[in-house]
């Protein structure tokens, strides 16, 4: 075997075993389900909401840094490229259209879509489906309980959350992002260049998978669903890990990256939408220790930041 081969096969192991062992934490134990029947201590509710104001923060942090810049930048480069081939065919002076159609914002457009996208299939699902607005079982028992022990908190309880469909949304949007992140590391010529990239996935995939985890339970994904959920959420980095390795070196096909390109944004767009209308208002909704979970928020945040210097 090559060493190269031999990397890449190592890598391939690694993104499924710390996936399925880091996803899989929070459903096994039931230190993080929320207590439903019995009042447990209010200091473990209290670090399970810490807890989950640092996975919204690792959320959003590997939605701006992570795969939103990958996704602006790849549809950048792709419409460049476009742009050079058609300018390049054509024999007329197309220069004021080349220069316009390069300054329009192509990235932030399909992100847009994406968000778009998601809003419409929430909005048709409601539409059929009005029961779907309702909150899960698990939710109403935790606002029944912050209700007890703050009971002279005012303002209104946040609007109803349809964890359950967006929480298949955001497994959607990551198993697209890890498709293309094991794709790029099955491309990568070197030793040394798969190693880098490889541990750079490592380093924030653990905790962002972690955080999928724990929002299963938290929107009450019975434990069967929640384990094959990881599962598929694991085998995406290594499928296109696979694809990378089956592709020949040297062949890259232009209207193959535009696409590539485009489903990233499509992906980022919709990982956008769960964070910010799902994740992070259910996590700041409750009065308790705002300032703590501030710093929580952007301690994951900080985080993800900290390895888009490597990623």
């Amino acid at each position: 075997m090559e060493p190269l081969l031999g990397v890449k096969v190592g890598c391939l192991f690694s993104l499924l075993v710390l996936t399925l062992v880091c996803g899989l934490f929070p459903i096994c134990f039931k230190w993080f389900q929320t207590a439903t029947g019995t009042a447990r201590p209010c200091r473990h509710r209290r670090v399970l909401s810490l807890l989950s104001c640092t996975s919204a923060g690792v959320f959003l942090g590997a939605g701006f840094m992570h795969m939103t810049a990958e996704a602006l930048e790849g549809i950048e480069s792709e419409i460049q490229k476009l742009v050079i081939q058609n300018s390049t065919n054509s024999e007329g002076n197309s220069d004021d259209a080349d220069s316009a159609y390069m300054e329009y914002p192509y990235g932030e457009l399909i992100i847009s879509l994406g968000f778009f996208f998601v809003f419409l299939l929430e909005s048709l699902a409601l539409q059929c489906c009005p029961g779907a607005a309702g909150r899960s079982k698990v939710q109403e028992q935790e606002w029944g309980m912050a209700n007890v022990l703050e009971p002279h908190s005012h303002g209104p309880l946040p609007s109803p959350s349809r964890g359950p469909l967006r929480a298949l949304v955001l497994l959607l949007s990551l198993s697209f992002h890890s498709v293309f992140e094991g794709l790029a590391v099955g491309l990568q010529p070197t030793v040394a260049a798969t190693v880098q990239l490889c541990l750079a996935i490592l380093a924030h995939k653990g905790l962002v998978v972690f955080g999928v985890g724990l929002r299963l339970v938290q929107v009450g994904t019975g434990s069967r669903w929640a384990v094959l959920s990881i599962l598929s959420l694991a085998l995406m980095s290594p499928l296109g890990l696979a694809l990378g390795l089956a592709v020949p070196q040297g062949v890259s096909e232009g209207g193959q990256g535009l696409a590539q390109a485009v489903l990233e944004g499509m992906a980022a767009g919709t990982f956008l939408y769960v964070t910010f209308l799902e994740i992070l208002p259910r996590e700041l909704a409750g009065p308790e220790a705002p300032l703590a979970k501030w710093g929580c928020v952007a301690a994951g945040f900080a985080f993800m930041a900290f390895i888009a210097l490597w990623a």
